[in-house]
């Protein structure tokens, strides 16, 4: 059932409940971004767990289309129609509360979390929208849409992995620019967790339907490989140089 409509963003979400009785947040394949933002937020949500950040639970929606004739508003019917099949789900969490700077996080999360962001390109953690909730006591990271920012060039060229690596990523309006040092002194640790193996796992639970074919990769599979060649070289470039991790919070960039 359909609840609410989310109007935050360009993508309108949606509250819906689901057969398992479970209530989700609603991430509609048909809306005007496209299925490589769910990609994104899948594969995000993933590293996010093998660094122990916590991150709301997500399932695969089976969207019926007949739901959208019970819907007034005719651009929630496009969408739903638009949207017919998998969709992304993410767990409603009752209760919890939008991060402020009142709130004063555990410190060593907090430098994960700016890690994680640096390492995926999170364009979309800043003071007007910190995408973390307060749940149970507990920092919640939601909302990846915007990173691996990579894969929308991929219809017209297959891009450069070593390029992805060296970019650096800028915290200057970063909700959590204050713990660089916390994420540096952890970055040994998180870079370890992410070998090939721990990155193909969290591709593989991405759904074929999602994966568009593109140059170069005609296949699901193929697009996974992909993904795993671009973080993996990123990933890579930490032990080297770390030109993607800011290295204090006044300099806003990288190096």
């Amino acid at each position: 059932r359909y609840v609410t409509p989310l109007r935050e963003g360009g993508s309108l979400p949606g509250i819906v409940e689901a057969e398992d009785l479970g209530t989700y947040v609603c991430k509609f394949r048909g809306a005007g971004q496209g299925p490589r933002v769910l990609v994104a937020e899948v594969v995000v949500a993933g590293l996010a767990r093998l660094l122990e950040i916590p991150t709301p639970d997500q399932v695969v929606l089976d969207l019926d289309p007949e739901i959208a004739r019970y819907e007034a508003d005719e651009e929630v019917q496009d969408l739903i129609n638009a949207s017919a099949g998998p969709n992304l789900g993410i767990d409603f969490l009752p209760g919890s509360f939008g991060y402020d700077p009142t709130t004063i996080p555990d410190g060593e999360l907090a430098g994960r979390v700016l890690w994680l962001d640096a390492f995926t390109a999170n364009v979309d953690r800043s003071w007007r929208n910190p995408n973390l909730l307060v749940w149970r006591g507990t920092l919640q990271a939601i909302d990846h849409g915007a990173s691996l920012y990579f894969h929308h060039s991929w219809p017209g060229s297959p891009g450069d992995p070593q390029r992805f690596a060296v970019q650096p990523y800028d915290i200057s309006e970063h909700i959590l620019r204050s713990h660089v040092a916390a994420a540096r002194a952890q970055d040994a640790a998180l870079v370890a967790r992410l070998d090939d193996a721990a990155l193909g796992e969290v591709l593989a639970s991405v759904p074929d339907v999602w994966l568009e074919p593109v140059p170069g990769a005609a296949t699901a599979q193929e697009l996974r490989d992909r993904y795993v060649r671009f973080l993996g070289a990123r990933r890579d470039s930490a032990e080297r140089t770390r030109p993607w991790l800011p290295t204090d919070a006044g300099d806003g960039v990288g190096r």
